[in-house]
């Protein structure tokens, strides 16, 4: 039975656990860096800083704030330092942030960063396209930066892009992704995110995916899952993926975001569109989904356009 609390005029599902689900989910919040990443309109620090603060308020406790990247690469992050130094660090609440190379991580550390990610691809198009290296040469390139942070202290989450498919290269074979996240852990990241890019995933793809990871050695209780919704797969993915026991999802408030890199990449799996699922399973996430929903229309405003989450829209 989930914790959180509502009034009884709120729409909620009916709460029916499902035999083999976990109890207790972790919603790792993606909006304020991969929402925003590729956005035209230019969102002021100001409201950035406050995005952060909305979502702690409705109940997320692990946001990634942003991005330490070249502003050449990403202009709608160039002000990294100023969004993570407005938000501080907050008892109890996890703001990892994003780093591209030892640059990135001086900066990142400069700021008063406590947990970074890393990102990799698992296909050579990708990983050429986005890092302007093959896939071994991303994995070398991100040596020194784990090696880095692991000796400050910091925990560093490991990404892998276009686990699925790929939009140059087609379907993607799973010992490929299983290799590049092996290479990931061994070099000494303390957690993994399997990304589907482009949304192409369907349930079954996601079972025999966590299969061959499991079967390479990589632990599931590690191992994170990066659903889009460009074929409208992400919640049946999720599903699929809480049967094999993973605990801990990527998800953007309101549905904002997508990959600059890749194209057909549309947005995030919404958070709001998670949480609904999740209480209907009787999943535990300290998520107050009417608060997250009124923090996605607030944004929304300021980007000018309507949430695309199905749920934000219904609560409207």
């Amino acid at each position: 039975m989930t914790s959180e609390t509502t009034s009884s005029t709120d729409a909620l599902p009916r709460i029916a656990p499902q035999r083999g689900m976990p109890e207790q989910v972790r919603i790792y919040e993606v909006g304020p860096r991969d929402g925003l990443q590729a956005e035209a309109v230019r969102v002021p620090t100001a409201v950035k800083a406050e995005f952060v603060r909305r979502l702690v308020d409705a109940g997320l406790t692990t946001i990634e704030v942003t991005s330490f990247v070249s502003p050449r690469w990403i202009p709608q992050l160039d002000d990294a330092h100023e969004v993570l130094t407005a938000v501080g660090p907050l008892d109890g609440i996890r703001l990892p942030v994003l780093v591209p190379n030892e640059r990135g991580l001086e900066r990142a550390l400069a700021a008063g960063a406590r947990e970074i990610a890393v990102f990799a691809s698992a296909t050579e198009s990708f990983a050429k396209n986005n890092l302007a290296r093959d896939v071994a040469g991303v994995l070398a390139m991100f040596e020194p930066v784990v090696r880095r942070a692991r000796a400050a202290g910091l925990p560093v989450r490991g990404y892998v892009s276009m686990c699925f498919g790929d939009p140059w290269e087609g379907d993607v074979e799973p010992r490929k992704v299983a290799s590049v996240a092996r290479g990931l852990l061994d070099m000494g990241c303390t957690s993994l995110s399997l990304g589907d890019t482009i949304g192409t995933g369907t349930p079954g793809h996601v079972l025999e995916l966590l299969d061959t990871v499991r079967g390479a050695g990589i632990p599931l209780e590690r191992t994170a899952l990066h659903f889009h919704d460009t074929y409208g797969q992400a919640l049946a993915n999720v599903h699929a993926a809480l049967t094999a026991g993973v605990t801990e999802f990527d998800s953007s408030a309101g549905g904002i975001g997508g990959c600059p890199y890749a194209r057909s990449a549309t947005g995030n799996l919404a958070t709001e569109d998670l949480v609904w699922m999740l209480r209907g399973l009787g999943i535990h996430t300290g998520v107050d989904l009417n608060a997250l929903a009124a923090t996605s229309r607030w944004m929304a405003h300021h980007l000018g356009r309507p949430s695309p989450s199905r749920v934000v829209t219904a609560l409207a």
